[in-house]
């Protein structure tokens, strides 16, 4: 396997900061905030990340197949949350401390609750709206209520993130300084 070959597109209103592990080929959209410790390796394909995302300290996106992996807008990734899931619609959450298998993809407003374990054995596609939560990673329909007030929060979460990270911290910019 030849080595991987870093390729870092950062969008100029994207806050990323100068200590996230980034490795391969990797497109950041605009107004996504990454945070200090993240790690993200497009390891085969490449990574798309879409714009309005939030990915907090110890999360790890890994891109282990040749297709693109998507990343859809205004995902929210929690505290150490593992994603390997080769296509992520909008507006998802996936809590902390969250495993997400390379078999699933996510359409949009999905939750994946906190440590849940979410390995299928063959290919699944999640609904839209559906929840993930518990020990045994029970699945249920959300039935929507509530999320424009969701989604005014995340807007505002990210906007006073992209506020306040540079202030504290170094930010990376594209190819790799």
């Amino acid at each position: 396997m030849p080595p991987i070959r870093d390729k870092f597109v950062i969008h100029s209103k994207a806050v990323v900061c100068q200590d996230v592990d980034l490795k391969g080929d990797i497109n950041i959209g605009p107004g996504t905030v990454v945070h200090p410790k993240a790690a993200i390796f497009a390891l085969v394909g490449p990574i798309v990340i879409g714009a309005g995302c939030i990915i907090e300290e110890a999360v790890i996106i890994v891109n282990r197949r040749k297709d693109i992996m998507r990343i859809g807008d205004n995902n929210l990734f929690e505290i150490g949350c593992r994603v390997e899931c080769p296509s992520i619609g909008d507006f998802n959450t996936i809590s902390t401390r969250a495993r997400v298998h390379n078999t699933v993809r996510m359409s949009n407003h999905c939750v994946v609750g906190a440590q849940c374990l979410v390995v299928p054995a063959e290919d699944e596609t999640l609904a839209e709206y559906t929840c993930i939560y518990g020990p045994a990673a029970d699945h249920r329909i959300w039935s929507g209520r509530g999320q424009v007030q969701e989604a005014d929060l995340r807007m505002k979460h990210a906007e006073y993130l992209r506020e306040m990270l540079p202030k504290f911290n170094r930010l990376r910019r594209s190819d790799g300084t």
